[in-house]
């Protein structure tokens, strides 16, 4: 670890005397309802600290402090440069922090501590180094109208306005900071709502946010529960814009809530994500794509890859590899350096996920390895592979968010066949292809209904747009496309 490491235990007791408030306004303020929400370590299952519960009135002043940050603060009058320069401070601030951050998250989440730092600690703090380019790059185009006359004719980019930002708990820093710095780049205010499940490192974000020097009520935190607090930023009439992460279910309720202003809307939803491996796919990149895309963080992962389909030729072989692959994990606290794979977020999505895989076997389907949950201490749940599935199961229809996969044998390369398969979900969030087959590769790429496809184990981060087709949501997050999503498009015609 770096020389910003804290112990477990410090960082405990300090999480435990310090009870988490709402940052609004640039103050560290107490709700409404002066309740909390326990905190709870699921390698344990003990309650390790509590957050502050919001209520309505308390979203009403969070937009209020942002709208006042919008329209009359200091920040609409910052350009650019000066915006980016804020960014890369935050960022420079959470690297000096990295291993602490890691280590909440890892309290909070569940995940391997490794991961936390490696990838969502380092993650967050490029995201805001790549945001931070973009503000200074945020343009519009010159036009040539066909309408007789001396014209000139121009767009502008300017921000949205007020935006909540609505979070899932499997990635809390990350993806906070993933929407939040694309807004902030583009010039917007924001009210952020963690996860109630997972808000730690969110909240500590916050104190960062003030020490480096962001106006008042440019970035204000209001936790709580999603029917409470969600629901409040949704309905605001004084939020521009709403950027959402989550399950279809609620992102079709947000639909109906941001209905009052008409408010902009990004979803991103669930999935159900297929992995075709075909008769030619290198066998290791194989293994190891399939392997990971399911049981990496628990498979607590919108894009998992949940759903495989593979060559007849290569199907008892890989999925032997898998199952001693899974058998061999390493099952444990995230905080234990050899741990692989670390407990479900809660008792209630580990109650979900063995559901799904009773459902899933009194339907009909073999467990070929797994399929219970591990010890009786934590959430854990054993990595699971389940055969003989149909696509009439619940658990291979429904996303599970958990580390199990459906796997399939499938009879030939028919690309047109395959896509059929791939394309039977409601989803369409992301898609794996493994082939040596360059032709077959694109043809395979063209065919999935899905907005992110990867191929031969091809990885994807905040550089590429991300979003997905059908019940996967509306939008893309991530990239150019991304943050011109917090911008909005005016075109100005002169007459010369």
């Amino acid at each position: 670890m770096g020389n910003s490491w804290v112990s477990k235990q410090a960082l405990s007791d300090e999480i435990k005397a310090k009870p988490r408030k709402l940052f609004v306004g640039g103050a560290w303020v107490e709700s409404g309802c002066n309740a909390a929400i326990p905190v709870v370590d699921p390698a344990i299952g003990q309650k390790i600290a509590q957050i502050a519960r919001g209520t309505r009135a308390d979203v009403d002043l969070a937009v209020a402090a942002a709208r006042k940050a919008f329209e009359t603060g200091p920040w609409p009058r910052l350009n650019g440069l000066e915006r980016s320069k804020l960014l890369l401070k935050l960022a420079d601030l959470i690297e000096q922090r990295r291993d602490e951050f890691g280590l909440l998250e890892t309290l909070d989440v569940g995940k391997p501590l490794s991961a936390s730092i490696n990838v969502d600690v380092a993650g967050a703090v490029e995201k805001l180094r790549y945001s931070a380019g973009w503000a200074t790059r945020i343009s519009g185009k010159t036009f040539q109208p066909f309408i007789p006359g001396d014209y000139h004719a121009f767009t502008l980019r300017e921000p949205v306005g007020v935006c909540g930002l609505i979070s899932a708990w499997n990635f809390p820093l990350g993806m906070a900071v993933a929407k939040m710095a694309d807004a902030l780049a583009a010039g917007c205010a924001v009210v952020l709502k963690p996860s109630e499940v997972t808000s730690l490192t969110t909240l500590r974000l916050g104190e960062l946010i003030q020490e480096a020097g962001f106006p008042q009520g440019v970035v204000n935190i209001v936790t709580g529960y999603g029917p409470e607090v969600g629901q409040a930023i949704a309905e605001h009439s004084g939020v521009d814009k709403v950027s959402f992460t989550g399950s279809t279910a609620v992102g079709k309720k947000l639909i109906a809530a941001c209905g009052g202003n008409m408010k902009r809307l990004t979803l991103e939803l669930g999935g159900k994500s297929p992995a075709v491996v075909l008769s030619d796919a290198d066998f290791d990149i194989a293994v190891q794509g399939v392997f990971r895309n399911i049981f990496y963080n628990a498979g607590q992962i919108c894009a998992a890859g949940s759903r495989a389909f593979v060559h007849k030729s290569l199907y008892d072989k890989l999925v032997t590899a898998l199952a001693e692959r899974a058998s061999d994990m390493r099952i444990g606290a995230g905080v234990d350096p050899t741990t692989e794979l670390g407990p479900l977020v809660s008792e209630k999505q580990l109650e979900r996920v063995i559901g799904y895989v009773s459902g899933g076997v009194d339907e009909g389907a073999k467990v070929v390895v797994g399929g219970k949950r591990h010890g009786n201490v934590g959430y854990f749940m054993q990595p699971t592979i389940l055969a003989d599935t149909d696509r009439t199961m619940k658990v291979r229809r429904d996303e599970i968010f958990g580390p199990v996969l459906c796997i399939t044998p499938i009879e030939d390369d028919d690309l047109d066949h395959l896509a059929i398969e791939a394309n039977d979900t409601d989803y369409g969030l992301s898609a794996f292809v493994y082939t040596r087959d360059l032709t077959k590769a694109h043809r395979m790429v063209k065919k999935i209904k899905a907005g992110v496809v990867r191929v031969n184990g091809a990885g994807i981060d905040f550089t590429v747009p991300f979003g997905g087709y059908k019940q996967s949501g509306w939008g893309r997050e991530q990239g150019e496309e991304g943050l011109l999503t917090f911008t909005e498009l005016k075109s100005v015609v002169m007459a010369l």
